[in-house]
């Protein structure tokens, strides 16, 4: 009775871990964290070796590493369906909006009332921020800057877990 529950537990897991929707969550995870790594790269490269203002290194960091997840992103994760691809420069320009919105003006609201007015500490609330914004960047890219011919949704056949 133990082992047939099991069998059928795990068959269930089995499934979940196929579905298309996590597979492609999981890709644009993985796109997340090579670009976090590009990032600190950057950042430091920019102040420590070019000794540029850290306010210009958040900028070049920002315009670098939105271009790189737009590329991974458009290839690996967001695919479009053959001829229904709407123009790279569209969903290149949906993209910075997208992560200005949520990186630039979300997260420093949060974290103005976080640290500012509920005395967070700054490692807590970075965290936090993390956990609402890369739902967050996910929806606003699957639904709306890799969306086709405004038909609400990328290709659904990208979600397979193909590369």
């Amino acid at each position: 009775m133990q082992a047939e529950r099991l069998k059928m537990n795990l068959r269930q897991l089995s499934r979940r871990l196929r579905d298309p929707a996590l597979i492609q969550f999981v890709k644009f995870g993985m796109v997340g964290a090579a670009n976090t790594l590009l990032s600190y790269l950057i950042i430091n490269a920019s102040y420590y070796v070019f000794h540029l203002h850290e306010q210009l290194c958040n900028l070049i960091n920002f315009l670098i590493t939105v271009l790189v997840s737009y590329l991974l992103n458009s290839r690996f994760v967001f695919k479009p369906q053959e001829g229904k691809a709407q123009p790279w420069y569209k969903a290149l320009a949906k993209v910075y909006a997208s992560y200005a919105l949520t990186e630039l003006v979300l997260v420093g609201l949060m974290l103005f009332v976080q640290e500012r007015l509920l005395g967070i500490p700054h490692f807590i609330a970075t965290f936090v921020n993390l956990c609402v914004t890369i739902p967050l960047n996910f929806f606003l890219n699957k639904f709306w800057a890799y969306r086709n011919n405004g038909k609400g949704q990328e290709n659904p056949s990208a979600d397979n877990g193909e590369t």
